[in-house]
């Protein structure tokens, strides 16, 4: 008689029979890794290289019907599941510690309408790879700022990027989803259908469920639009971020612009403005004209460029591996003070890969109610984070305190609400101020579709609370 195999799971010494596990794999149209496999090692790792978690096992689904069956097996064994769209998360919540993987990454096909302006983008797919599909009929729905952010994550947490103060953000351009509910239960949710849980997958995370696909309206944009960088010296900064703050206020929905202090390849520290105006080049050309049209620029970079490259430009500052901390909170009014304080502590920035960004809202995203979609901050002014970026494991502590040295000196000009999106391990208090008065609508949704809290390995909502 053969022997009976045992892999131990969830971090416990609960072990699980290897035959069950096989019959699992052999069911799945993708496949199921083990530690023992010899890509493992590279499936298992997620953009941020602060993260090594080793899961158990690993379900590369290629199928909806694939989700199904790896949520029923590990709602039956009591397994610690984590799911993975793009990996993209600061927290690394998509990986787990001896638990069980779902990775999306084998589905990631994206499909254009042009006719109807649409586009279904399955949950493993990369913003890249969605504007790339796009882009090829002149159009495109908002996406990140980092091609390498998966589409799932990124919508479900609301979406920010360089269309949004024209189109709102990826959320508000969610037509539907096809999701995997805890009990392994497939969903089309819509306006029209289960439409509670519409509004809770627009922005409420990954706490309801696997999404397997998503339906985005499409805009006609580019495939040439006007931007790129201006680069000011650092002696400036003051006078820049002035400038570019009084702008904001005024400008049409087309602009979007951030601040962002960073470290030169020279070595130099600098302030830079990242813009993108769409629409007709010469109206996009007068739009920017003012934020190109004071102090003495080191460099103006700003011209008629392949939207495609605008959207890849923050993959130099984010690329996959580096070791990432930040904390970030919504800002409203970006005072003198609070340049002053951003300044002064960028001065003793320890990594020149660090960088603190001040990311403009408003536009279309403001004329969304606060109550219409999970994702509730909608009369904020800008995204404010300062981002650690470094190699060395062993000088993280020192990294990560300039970061939160940051954050706790410019709190006080915050609204007190953040991105669900920016957050790391940062406790039931930040996730609620997340929500902000949309919690408790969060909370009982939670309670209806996933009373266990089987999808908790997020910025988790818990049952009822």
């Amino acid at each position: 008689m053969a022997e009976r195999r045992f892999l131990t799971v969830s971090g416990t010494e609960k072990t699980l029979d290897e035959t069950l596990i096989d019959k699992l794999g052999a069911g799945l149209s993708g496949r199921l890794l083990r530690p023992s496999d010899g890509d493992y090692d590279v499936v298992r790792r997620v953009w941020n290289g602060m993260i090594d978690k080793r899961p158990a096992l690993i379900a590369q689904c290629a199928a909806t019907t694939d989700v199904v069956d790896v949520v029923t097996f590990a709602r039956d064994h009591d397994l610690l599941v984590s799911v993975r769209g793009g990996g993209h998360n600061i927290a690394g919540k998509s990986v787990c510690e001896r638990g069980l993987m779902i990775d999306l990454s084998r589905m990631n096909r994206v499909s254009v309408d042009p006719e109807a302006r649409t586009a279904r983008v399955e949950g493993g797919a990369k913003l890249g790879d969605l504007d790339r599909a796009t882009q090829a009929f002149g159009l495109a729905t908002t996406a990140g700022v980092v091609t390498t952010t998966g589409v799932a994550g990124l919508t479900l947490g609301g979406g920010m990027g360089r269309l949004g103060r024209k189109y709102g953000l990826a959320c508000d351009n969610l037509l539907s989803v096809e999701i995997v509910t805890a009990e392994g239960r497939v969903l089309k949710v819509s306006a029209e259908e289960n439409a509670d849980l519409f509004w809770a997958v627009r922005g409420g995370g990954a706490n309801l469920g696997v999404v397997t696909s998503f339906e985005f309206r499409l805009h006609p944009v580019g495939p040439v639009v006007y931007g790129g960088l201006v680069i000011h010296p650092i002696k400036d900064g003051k006078e820049v971020y002035r400038r570019f703050h009084d702008y904001c206020r005024t400008a049409p929905d087309e602009l979007r612009a951030e601040a962002v202090l960073l470290t030169s390849p020279d070595g130099d520290r600098v302030m830079a403005l990242s813009i993108c105006c769409i629409g007709p080049l010469d109206q996009a050309e007068r739009i920017v004209q003012p934020l190109r049209s004071f102090g003495s620029p080191l460099a103006d970079q700003v011209a008629p460029t392949p939207y495609l490259d605008i959207q890849a430009a923050g993959d130099q500052i984010f690329p996959v591996g580096l070791r990432y901390y930040w904390k970030s909170h919504f800002v409203k009014d970006f005072t003198v003070d609070a340049i002053d304080v951003t300044l002064a502590h960028f001065a003793n920035v320890p990594s020149p890969l660090s960088v603190v960004i001040l990311e403009q809202f408003g536009g279309a995203v403001a004329r969304v109610a606060p109550d219409a979609t999970a994702f509730g901050h909608r009369d904020v002014e800008y995204d404010f984070f300062p981002a650690s970026i470094w190699t060395d494991p062993a000088d993280s502590e020192r990294q990560m305190a300039w970061a939160r040295g940051l954050w706790e000196a410019t709190k006080s000009f915050g609204t007190g609400g953040v991105y669900v999106n920016d957050l790391g391990e940062e406790g039931e208090d930040r996730v609620r101020a997340a929500y902000g008065g949309n919690y408790a609508r969060l909370a009982a949704l939670k309670t209806k579709y996933d009373p266990g809290n089987f999808f908790r390995l997020n910025q988790n909502v818990k049952p009822g609370a």
